[in-house]
């Protein structure tokens, strides 16, 4: 075997024994080098030179990338999954009939449709989805990104939070959690507007809380401005203290009036 194939191998193998006991510094610091390493290597993306060795540096190499991208979602870096993803995307779309498909690849074009829907970027999300083959709407994981960003743009905000406890796959917990916090600000939001005030039990419904205690955590950590008295939850207070919007109508009027005379006059 190549000396840097086998070096790469060993390094990957610390790597992975480093990702299973969930010592994620030592995978930060091992995952540099072997990207590094990577680059030495003349059959991967963009070059794809041949080499006597192409089909082992590929499958390493994307075997590499697909565990960057996991550890990301473990360290809850957006960032880092992004880099890492589109450096791992090119093993998708341009090795076929070179090297095996990856059993990882549905779950993980699955869990970036996900990041894109929590980041609120729809069009990509669509661009993406586009890119795909049309089996590929089958798939579980692409399948749940789907069904999730209907439910998300019709306002279905109680099929998104009982997404939550049907993930096709451990990784996507992560951004399901920052989707389901993204929706329970929203209808925060519209409820401190709609009404004065909510029983507590109406309350637990409308946001899909299913003990009091996690209402109770809900509202001092990210809506100090309401308050629990009485069996209620009073919005009252939030509303006066947001500033006033009011539309000068008589103003505008006004204005509107001064330009039609100007526009009659010019004619």
């Amino acid at each position: 075997m190549d000396p840097r194939l086998t070096e790469v191998t060993q390094l990957f193998g610390r790597f992975k024994a480093a990702f299973v006991r969930s010592d994620f510094s030592s995978c930060d610091k091992l995952l540099s080098q072997l990207k590094v390493l990577l680059t030495k290597f003349p059959s991967l993306p963009p070059s794809f030179q041949e080499s006597p060795n192409a089909i082992q540096e590929l499958t390493i190499a994307r075997d590499i990338y697909e565990h960057a991208v996991v550890l990301s979602v473990k360290t809850e870096d957006q960032d880092a999954f992004e880099r890492d993803f589109f450096q791992l995307k090119p093993y998708y779309t341009d090795t076929s009939g070179i090297i095996p498909p990856s059993p990882q690849e549905y779950p993980i074009l699955g869990l970036n449709l996900l990041r894109l829907l929590v980041q609120n970027r729809i069009a990509e999300f669509h661009t993406e989805l586009e890119l795909l083959p049309t089996s590929a709407l089958e798939n579980p994981c692409i399948k749940y990104a789907v069904e999730l960003e209907q439910s998300f743009m019709e306002g279905a905000y109680n099929r998104v939070l009982s997404a939550r406890q049907a993930v096709p796959h451990e990784s996507y917990v992560y951004f399901m959690d920052l989707l389901a916090k993204t929706v329970r600000d929203e209808i925060a939001g519209c409820s401190e507007k709609a009404y004065d005030h909510l029983s507590i039990a109406d309350a637990k419904k409308i946001l899909m809380f299913s003990l009091d205690q996690d209402l109770a955590t809900y509202i001092s950590e990210e809506r100090p401005e309401w308050e629990i008295r009485s069996g209620c939850v009073f919005f009252q207070k939030a509303r006066e203290s947001a500033p006033s919007k009011e539309i000068p109508s008589l103003q505008l009027i006004n204005q509107t009036l001064s330009y039609a005379r100007e526009l009659e006059r010019i004619v």
